[in-house]
């Protein structure tokens, strides 16, 4: 018998049920994996306590790795016994659950089960900001806020071995010294010299800001940038970013956003998970830690990511 977590309604992390559940074998498309490992993200808390519509009751998250235990018809491409991850598709907390077969990346053997599971989601948003919404160039000039965050962290230090010199932000003093291990430069976002700080290293304005944080955000992020300059709204942790648009079009700053699914797909997934694992390898995040926990253990996850006491990118031990 699996477990799965389900809620019922929207509220705290006590909503969360674990439960026990029969997983049907598989029909034609589909792959019944076991799963070892699951990311836990920023957005799951979201869609448990309502900040983000769902229907229920839902079983949460869209990350996780494992063991293929059964494939259906139709399914040529994986065989009972592959190792597996995914990252965007819904249904993720379980220890053993159906998928669609075109969800499914291979991991190749170098790339551990947990690591998957905690860099998946969040390094392919990295490169859809780096690559896709953005095409960084070596000696550009970024802006990273929310630059302290998980994804935040991840596209900093990726920027920086692709030649960017990187200016981080974090919205709280405590966080500075985490930004600074993956960045050029450290600023507290209500300094009220950051400006001035971010003008001295680029005097025109940085050709990129890469925003986490949204609408707090909004003001630095356009006076920041250069004329004719880019905006890469990937998150809004504070609500959706609102800059001046008589301002925005007066210098002709690009305004670009978009989702993980939208521009990692069928097409470029290869792509984008293959440069991201060569990235592990290489030994870009080797200082992002991964925070265990066990899979009956979710509500303590979520409340350690609303309490912002994470130290490493959450997994759930299945």
């Amino acid at each position: 018998m699996a477990k799965i977590i389900r809620i019922y309604e929207h509220g705290e992390p006590s909503v969360l049920r674990v439960e026990a559940a029969d997983i049907a074998e598989p029909g034609p498309g589909e792959v019944k994996i076991r799963q070892e490992a699951i990311g836990v993200n920023f957005f799951d808390t979201m869609l448990r306590d309502g900040r983000v519509n769902g229907p229920l009751p839902m079983v949460l998250g869209s990350e996780g790795s494992g063991v293929v235990e059964a494939v259906g018809a139709d399914t040529a491409e994986f065989r009972v016994g592959d190792r597996v991850a995914y990252f965007a598709s819904m249904g993720a907390y379980a220890s053993e659950r159906l998928i669609d077969a075109r969800s499914l990346i291979a991991l190749p053997q170098d790339i551990s089960n947990e690591q998957a599971a905690a860099f998946l989601a969040k390094g392919l948003t990295a490169w859809m900001g780096l690559r896709a919404l953005h095409d960084i160039a070596p000696g550009e000039v970024v802006l990273v806020s929310g630059a302290s965050g998980n994804v935040g962290s991840i596209l900093s230090r990726w920027a920086k071995a692709l030649g960017a010199t990187v200016i981080g932000v974090a919205g709280s003093k405590g966080k500075l010294e985490k930004v600074r291990a993956g960045a050029d430069q450290a600023l507290y976002a209500q300094d009220p010299e950051a400006l001035a700080k971010i003008r001295a290293i680029a005097p025109d304005g940085v050709d990129v800001v890469f925003d986490f944080v949204g609408n707090a955000m909004a003001e630095l992020s356009a006076a920041a940038v250069r004329s004719g300059g880019e905006i890469v709204a990937i998150g809004a942790a504070s609500g959706q970013s609102q800059p001046d648009a008589a301002e925005v079009a007066r210098r002709g700053i690009k305004v670009v956003s978009g989702g993980v699914q939208d521009h990692v797909n069928s097409a470029t997934v290869g792509d984008a998970s293959g440069q991201l694992f060569q990235a592990m390898r290489d030994g870009l995040f080797h200082d992002l830690g991964i925070t265990r926990y066990a899979f009956t253990d979710a509500a303590r996850a979520h409340e350690d990511i609303a309490a912002r006491q994470l130290s490493g990118l959450p997994v759930l031990i299945v």
